[in-house]
């Protein structure tokens, strides 16, 4: 017979699993990642706050990807004739139509892809240039970093949505533009953060033990110095989204951004300020939508510094 008093098979698999990842003496480098991986994300999903802008963005993702499933209309093809500017609530619109007579609810979700897509494309272009100009800096010193900072301070020093602006103008409107000129006022803040963490860690001992054994100065950045930046950099990475969702939605507001029929936001916005007053629903609901998604990228960005804070990991 079994025991009552003894625990359940489940409970012992879980407890010899913690026990195998929180060990102070790990057996291999994978347990040893394993571990920190579920030691931070045991503190981060302490943060309901945290854990709640990774549930937004969670959804955004979903949205982007079926958006054609979970679009009821077309999200460019309207109809003047019987369903323009029609309020929410109206039955088959659930969010209104605008002023084409286009579904207000399937803009939002077939835009999500164009929102995500801008967001993803200049953290993928912005946070590697940066990362690579700070750590060489901060490693080379002397003249190599006098230039990179004076570059990196010529962009700092104009505010990022008027150097888009600047960007786009010379290279035209369009949504391939705006996402390359996101990305070119983006990188100053990620090559400071990467120099501030090199300049912390290039004369420690396991740096001049690796220089030491031979390795060449581009070895030691790419292997040894860049990983170490790569926490503080996905934490600014993120709480750095929501301007680049503004930044693209002001572009669009401006008509420098994605050009129409294309549902985004900020074009949804520009398109509805004519009727603000009257049809609120046509600027209000893309709006909701980029207050929503901006702000379940500050909420994760809080969680993951937090999480990823050496600091606390004793709390």
């Amino acid at each position: 017979m079994t025991d009552p008093s003894s625990p359940a098979p489940s409970t012992a698999s879980n407890e010899s699993w913690r026990e195998w990842l929180l060990t102070a003496e790990p057996h291999s480098r994978n347990q040893a990642r394993l571990g920190r991986a579920y030691v931070t994300w045991r503190r981060f999903s302490e943060n309901r706050l945290a854990v709640t802008g990774l549930l937004i963005i969670v959804a955004l993702v979903l949205v982007a990807i079926f958006a054609d499933l979970l679009a009821p209309h077309s999200a460019t093809v309207g109809d003047l004739a019987g369903a323009r500017l029609l309020p929410p609530g109206s039955p088959g619109f659930l969010l209104g139509t605008d002023d084409q007579g286009r579904d207000i609810l399937s803009r939002l979700l077939v835009g999500s892809r164009i929102t995500l897509a801008v967001v993803a494309l200049v953290a993928i272009i912005a946070a590697p240039v940066g990362l690579l100009i700070g750590t060489v800096s901060g490693f080379a010193g002397g003249y190599v970093d006098a230039v990179l900072m004076r570059v990196t301070d010529i962009f700092l020093a104009f505010p990022k949505l008027i150097l888009a602006l600047a960007f786009v103008a010379a290279l035209g409107p369009g949504i391939e533009n705006a996402v390359i000129a996101i990305a070119l006022t983006s990188w100053p803040p990620y090559a400071r953060l990467a120099r501030a963490e090199t300049l912390g860690v290039r004369n420690s001992d396991y740096i001049a033990a690796v220089h030491l054994m031979g390795a060449s100065p581009a070895r030691i950045v790419i292997r040894h110095i860049m990983p170490m930046c790569l926490s503080s950099l996905i934490v600014r990475v993120t709480l750095d989204m929501a301007g680049i969702i503004l930044t693209a939605a002001g572009l669009g507001f401006l008509g420098l951004g994605a050009q129409p029929p294309l549902p985004e936001w900020g074009t949804m916005i520009a398109s509805g300020r004519r009727f603000i007053l009257d049809q609120w629903w046509v600027a209000t609901m893309p709006g909701i939508a980029i207050l929503i998604v901006s702000l379940g990228f500050n909420l994760l960005g809080d969680g993951l510094r937090d999480a990823l804070d050496p600091r606390g990991a004793g709390r």
